[in-house]
């Protein structure tokens, strides 16, 4: 009997703890108006790496460290992505970060979402939405957005994994224009 007592002690601490991570997470999301950091990229085993400013709601500025210079950049309903030598224009709404740039939606999400616990450093939560398959990932230490990984309707694997993050930072609301066609 004092087993079972125990274990169900055990079992309840545990619950809260991934609560208060989840509830953390949670808090520390809601207080993000902005997030800028440098990522990698890995999309079906080519690897691309540079950073990004993000701002809520969907808004992101990418600029890629390779040689054509390539940049990505969303305004909040559409999604550019031009190089030296090619330029390709998305509505937001027919792409996974249409919904990975939505913190509102994102926040609702969490919350009704059981997390999965990663080991010792991250807690992940995963969904479809609009036939993307979205995982999410967060730091359970720092409670930061450090990654995700998208499925696509075509089956393309995308991680991305996020590093030297800050938040908040004063942005310059003209780096969210579309560039133009050469």
């Amino acid at each position: 009997m004092k087993k079972l007592f125990f274990v169900i002690i055990y079992l309840s601490v545990i619950s809260d703890l991934s609560a208060s991570i989840k509830e953390n997470i949670i808090k520390k999301f809601t207080d993000i108006e902005n997030v800028s950091f440098d990522f990698e990229q890995n999309i079906n085993g080519k690897i691309e790496n540079g950073n990004c400013i993000i701002e809520y709601p969907k808004k992101i500025y990418c600029k890629y460290n390779l040689g054509n210079q390539k940049v990505l950049v969303a305004d909040g309903k559409s999604l550019v992505i031009k190089t030296l030598s090619s330029y390709y224009f998305y509505p937001l709404e027919k792409t996974p970060l249409d919904t990975i740039l939505n913190k509102e939606y994102l926040l609702k999400k969490i919350s009704n979402l059981d997390q999965r616990d990663m080991g010792d450093d991250f807690i992940n939560f995963n969904f479809i939405e609009n036939e993307n398959e979205i995982n999410l990932f967060f730091d359970k230490k720092t409670y930061n957005l450090i990654g995700w990984q998208t499925v696509d309707i075509y089956q393309n694997v995308s991680i991305t994994y996020l590093s030297a993050i800050k938040r908040n930072q004063k942005l310059k609301k003209e780096i969210f224009k579309l560039p133009q066609q050469n």
